[in-house]
């Protein structure tokens, strides 16, 4: 059995361990020689190390609640906790939960779970707001009240969007899964096109036929070049609204190559990009293939 087969089968087995089928993906990800796809695979394995390139799929909604102190030997035990007491510098922290661990960690918590999971709020934010909660009493314990049902949904996305990865795949070259180590099977720019789609949903579709710009980077010349020219690009438009904080950010990654932070920035452009996709795709569809190959 191919390996792409053998990938789609675990996939659809839900009682595969999905740590195994990953394994799979790494290395059908160096058959590729696909950089995006590796690390995606590879952060889905040993967790992400920064809540900020997290995926949308690990990051959930959630409620608090807490155990209050008041006069007179009073209180309040297992109590709601309205976000509309809590300063709006912590709502986004307080009211998301950020799943960074592995994959392995996350299922053995869903096989652990009653039901919900609990994540306690930092001491500091307790001793901060604990006072401005409820009249007359001060917050002693409060934590995230996580429904396990949302780590299942974590853990499905990741399972439908390998699966879906690979059927295009499949579709482009059946024998993909097969292809000498990073003998590039399938051209860079379309492999770059299909993970976008199928695994991060950022962007879709905007790379098809691109052919203008050298999809080699060799060193650190060429990768000042590419930056360049995606900010001639920009300047192009007349539409200083949008291009000026994707240009910002194009600095940003610029002056971040080589070193941890450019994820962050790459993830952050690729969102702003995404609101604006009508307008900007045509003008820098031609330079995401070799910006993508700059991910570390």
């Amino acid at each position: 059995m191919s390996l792409l087969r053998e990938i789609q089968d675990a996939a659809i087995n839900s009682h595969t361990d999905l740590a195994m089928l990953l394994r799979k993906c790494k290395v059908l990800a160096a058959r590729l020689g696909n950089p995006e796809f590796k690390n995606w695979v590879e952060n889905e394995l040993s967790g992400y190390e920064d809540v900020e390139i997290l995926p949308k799929y690990r990051l959930v909604k959630v409620n608090s609640k807490g155990h209050f102190s008041g006069p007179f030997q009073s209180g309040l035990r297992n109590a709601d906790i309205p976000m509309s007491c809590i300063p709006k510098e912590f709502h986004k922290k307080l009211s998301y939960a950020y799943f960074t661990l592995p994959v392995a960690a996350m299922e053995d918590l869903v096989k652990k779970s009653d039901g919900s999971l609990q994540e306690p709020w930092n001491a500091d934010i307790v001793a901060f707001v604990g006072q401005d909660i409820y009249e007359s009493m001060n917050c002693m314990q409060a934590w995230k009240v996580i429904p396990s049902a949302s780590i299942v949904a974590a853990l499905d996305a990741v399972r439908n969007s390998i699966l879906n990865f690979v059927l295009e795949i499949e579709a482009e070259s059946p024998d993909a899964g097969e292809a000498a180590l990073n003998s590039s099977p399938i051209p860079q720019e379309k492999l770059h096109q299909i993970f976008n789609t199928y695994i991060t949903g950022d962007v879709q579709n905007i790379a098809t036929g691109s052919h203008s710009f050298d999809q080699k980077v060799t060193n650190g010349e060429n990768n000042t070049e590419l930056f360049s020219k995606m900010l001639d690009a920009l300047r192009s438009l007349n539409h200083p609204e949008i291009t000026m904080p994707l240009s910002e950010s194009i600095e940003e990654m610029r002056y971040a190559q080589g070193t941890n932070k450019f994820k962050i920035h790459y993830k952050n452009f690729m969102s702003l990009l995404s609101d604006h996709i009508q307008v900007l795709g045509p003008i820098v569809a031609p330079y995401l293939p070799t910006l993508a190959t700059l991910l570390p």
